[in-house]
């Protein structure tokens, strides 16, 4: 747990997904303890810069034995509200709409999506697995109905800001925008994570003409 009165740097909330995912890799591997210093050779991380991490939630670890596996990820899981049974709908069923739908594994990290809303009829009306399809002029009167924690915008960014709008106008606390859009909301309660995949690709290309560029660990500061 997070200990009162502190604030958490963004750097170690980005890195706290990490540790859950490599943590969970070891529990698969019937892993039941790591030391610090184990975990931050397979995460490329310091074993000091864990250490350090963790410590704003209290620490976890014991001297002498490390970390216990399964516990630390509990841990982590409940820091990240993977218990916390968040709701999602995702908004444009497009191609990237509808490969999240089909493919990324929304209930592994704590959400349950329960409706997508699209403007092409030939789609509106169908379900794509369990999941409904509504009309886009649909949303607002379903977030009267239903509680939905974050809205996940795959829609043309054209009409992003208009969507992301009446997300936080109907009471959505995060929105997830692939909409290649930076959004900035008049609302600070909503919380946008935006996503631009070409960032990482540009980065990967910059990376490979350099001959010798830093280490990951960069970007703990």
């Amino acid at each position: 747990m997070k200990k009162t009165g502190e604030k958490v740097s963004v750097a170690v909330i980005r890195r706290l997904p990490r540790y859950y995912r490599q943590l969970s890799e070891l529990r698969q591997q019937g892993v039941v303890r790591v030391s610090s210093g184990t975990l931050g050779k397979e995460m490329g991380l310091t074993a000091s810069q864990i250490r350090q991490d963790l410590f704003c939630f209290g620490g976890f670890g014991q001297q002498g034995y490390g970390y216990n596996v399964e516990k630390l990820r509990e841990e982590i899981g409940g820091i990240l509200g993977i218990n916390r049974g968040n709701t999602a709908v995702i908004l444009g069923v497009g191609n990237l709409g509808h490969a999240l739908i089909q493919n990324f594994k929304f209930g592994n990290n704590g959400f349950s999506v329960t409706a997508a809303f699209d403007v092409d009829d030939s789609i509106v009306g169908t379900k794509i697995g369990a999941i409904p399809v509504y009309h886009a002029d649909e949303l607002e009167e379903y977030l009267r109905t239903y509680r939905v924690d974050v809205g996940v915008l795959t829609v043309p960014r054209a009409f992003a800001v208009e969507m992301a709008q009446k997300l936080a106008d109907g009471g959505v606390k995060g929105i997830w925008n692939f909409a290649n859009v930076e959004l900035r909301l008049d609302k600070p309660d909503v919380i946008v994570e935006n996503v631009h995949f070409s960032d990482s690709l540009l980065a990967l290309s910059y990376m490979i003409g350099v001959p010798c560029h830093d280490e990951e660990t960069n970007d703990d500061e």
